[in-house]
């Protein structure tokens, strides 16, 4: 997608030994044929993830749980599909330190789903603002709830619902380019960068099989 950081994340960590090009096509179909006509690996924009989900031959476990992939390996399998926005999300997290246990996730799409799935492995309970598997309330009862952890993926085009419980939360965003909470009291707030951050890191090493330079990656955020 026109725009997005991460051709300067992976350009970073490679450092010249392998390309990332950046495929901006407005359909999805056209997109996929460039990957399978060029590329060994490809990550997935909004709104392509749940496209590839049902393009692949094989799933990572993130990937089964959310129904999304937003990065597609070749491999022995064929093509294999992986969610390392959960990745991304557990990394931004673990990294500020502070103990949660009480998850709201705010939004219902891809990104919603990997930010259910990393609070349930963080150990919290979850509810979301509309029904995931898990206890869902209406954003006009957000306002009753007490989460230490608020993962707002919620585009920076819609309106800020009233009422979010965010004074006594660590708040996670997923939109890094608009955000709309950073200036919003709250106990510690993580941008969308530092999940851009932690998912590209992940997919590095998917791409290939190596840890990369996380300093050096971080530089370019």
């Amino acid at each position: 997608m026109s725009g997005s950081l991460s051709p300067r994340l992976f350009a970073a960590a490679y450092q010249g030994r392998y390309p990332y090009d950046l495929l901006d096509y407005p359909c999805f179909e056209d997109a996929w044929k460039a990957f399978l006509a060029d590329y060994e690996g490809i990550n997935v924009t909004a709104p392509f993830k749940q496209d590839a989900f049902a393009s692949v031959d094989a799933l990572s476990p993130h990937a089964q749980e959310t129904g999304a992939v937003n990065l597609v390996v070749r491999c022995g399998e064929g093509l294999k599909g992986y969610n390392t926005d959960v990745d991304g999300i557990l990394g931004a997290v673990r990294e500020c330190g502070l103990p949660v246990s009480r998850a709201l996730v705010v939004g219902t799409g891809g990104a919603a789903r990997a930010a259910v799935a990393a609070a349930r492995q963080l150990g919290c309970s979850v509810t979301v603002a509309r029904a995931l598997g898990c206890p869902a309330v209406s954003l006009d009862q957000v306002h009753t709830l007490t989460p230490d952890l608020v993962l707002y993926t919620l585009p920076g085009s819609a309106p800020v619902p009233a009422g979010l419980p965010l004074a006594e939360a660590v708040v996670l965003e997923a939109e890094y380019k608009a955000p709309r909470l950073a200036s919003l009291p709250c106990k510690a707030y993580l941008s969308g960068r530092r999940w851009l951050l932690w998912q590209a890191v992940a997919g590095y090493s998917l791409f290939t099989g190596e840890q990369p330079d996380v300093e050096r990656m971080a530089a370019q955020i």
